[in-house]
């Protein structure tokens, strides 16, 4: 698991591979990710939007960015979780992502960034 702590807000992450199949003639490898935030902050806060950087071992980057997350814009108050999967295909058996949440603090009305911190994707076969 990657943990990261940004304004009160711990992003927690934890991955999985799926398998691979062919699409396209190419080999694509899934990975899946369960992502934990966390408001412990004093304040409560909404998740607005998200900024993605997917690269695999081939030097491919991915930007992927959109309005809130699995289609929700989660609200959590002080002490509040939201938990959600999504995933990725890699061209590769292994790869990184990284990235940010846009957030709003209710509180202040001040938009904020919290890290989303890099966690390796890896396929089992791949590791050395």
């Amino acid at each position: 698991m990657v943990q990261q702590v940004t304004r009160g807000i711990k992003i927690s992450v934890i991955t999985t591979y799926e398998g691979s199949f062919y699409k396209n003639y190419k080999m694509q490898y899934a990975f899946g990710y369960t992502i934990t935030i966390e408001n412990q902050s004093k304040d409560s806060v909404q998740l607005n939007a998200r900024r993605w950087e997917i690269l695999d071992a081939l030097n491919n980057i991915e930007i992927v960015s959109g309005e809130g997350v699995i289609g929700k814009k989660p609200v959590l108050k002080p002490g509040e979780s939201h938990t959600y999967t999504s995933g990725c295909l890699l061209t590769s058996p292994f790869g990184a992502m990284q990235g940010h949440y846009s957030m709003i603090n209710f509180t202040t009305t001040k938009k904020f960034k919290v890290a989303i911190p890099t966690f390796k994707l890896s396929a089992p076969f791949a590791i050395n």
